[in-house]
């Protein structure tokens, strides 16, 4: 290759890279905690990317902490276990006998796979659940569906968060890896909550300065089904405007940012987890992709 060709194909990496510097600045030494899910947690290409993704932000100088779900892969355990997987206002009905399986697929199974990809880069990643040293305490979360409570078994409301341990691993230089069980608050049992819920929760608690959630959708849309235009950017008050007309699965997702930005997270953005590497054009680029959520003081001129 001679040095006139090599100068042209190193010119753009080089400007790729400083494009990222005031991303690198800005977020430097900044704790991000990362929702997985979606298909980007079932696909082997999108799986590897993500955990590139996470290593990267982590050499990069920020503190990225996962958080994990298993809607999938816990909904084909029960099946081979022969429980039957039912849902109340789109939340799964969790017996005890599911419970036992929830907590032996997110915590034995999804958790073990997100942490040895990570560590194929190095003794990076620690996985927890909401069970150890109390980092996801909870109470029975009881819905409502046309004005009566319903049981839907060991289903969790967060009621306190305790950051203890994963800021000990976190100023180790470890990637905390984190699924979404808790302890109970009052009767000794574990609970199934709600992975979105749990990431913003734990965002807020963290002072993180951004909360990213992986979707299946290229982000919130501005008038859906009729356009597929994505809302790039909006207010805490905006989103709150937005959310009854949200799809069901959209709507913990948009209340978990909306807690976030309410609650001391610089930003909250829902990005498309099909797209290999979207957390680093997220977090590095000036396109940006997905929906980001910021307070209501911002202005909405700072684009990042």
């Amino acid at each position: 290759m001679s040095n006139v060709t090599r100068k042209h194909t190193a010119l753009p990496k080089a400007q790729i890279l400083i494009e990222a510097l005031p991303w690198l600045t800005r977020h430097n030494g900044k704790t991000v905690v990362v929702k997985f899910g979606g298909n980007a947690m079932i696909d082997e290409e999108l799986k590897a990317a993500f955990a590139q993704d996470i290593v990267f932000l982590h050499h990069a100088g920020l503190k990225p902490v996962v958080v994990h779900g298993g809607g999938p892969q816990i909904s084909a355990a029960l099946d081979r276990h022969g429980i039957i997987s039912e849902f109340k206002a789109g939340l799964r009905v969790t017996t005890e006998d599911a419970m036992d399986v929830v907590r032996m697929v997110l915590a034995g199974q999804v958790q073990r796979e997100l942490v040895g990809l990570l560590n194929q880069h190095g003794p990076l990643a620690v996985g927890l659940t909401g069970e150890d040293a109390h980092t996801i305490t909870a109470t029975k979360h009881q819905p409502e569906i046309d004005g009566e409570l319903v049981d839907i078994g060991r289903v969790g409301e967060i009621t306190g968060i305790d950051t203890g341990a994963i800021e000990a691993l976190l100023s180790d230089g470890r990637i905390p890896v984190v699924s979404s069980i808790a302890r109970s608050q009052d009767d000794g049992h574990v609970y199934n909550v709600n992975a979105d819920t749990a990431a913003a929760a734990l965002a807020a608690a963290l002072g993180a300065e951004t909360l990213m959630v992986l979707t299946d959708v290229e982000g919130l849309y501005e008038d859906w089904p009729d356009s597929d235009e994505v809302i790039s950017r909006l207010t805490a008050s905006e989103l709150e405007k937005l959310l009854p007309e949200l799809a069901s699965g959209m709507v913990p997702k948009m209340e978990g940012c909306l807690h976030a930005v309410r609650n001391g997270v610089t930003t909250a953005r829902v990005i498309d987890g099909r797209v290999q590497h979207s957390i680093l054009l997220e977090i590095f680029t000036d396109e940006g992709i997905g929906t980001m959520v910021v307070p209501d003081d911002e202005e909405a001129g700072d684009d990042a």
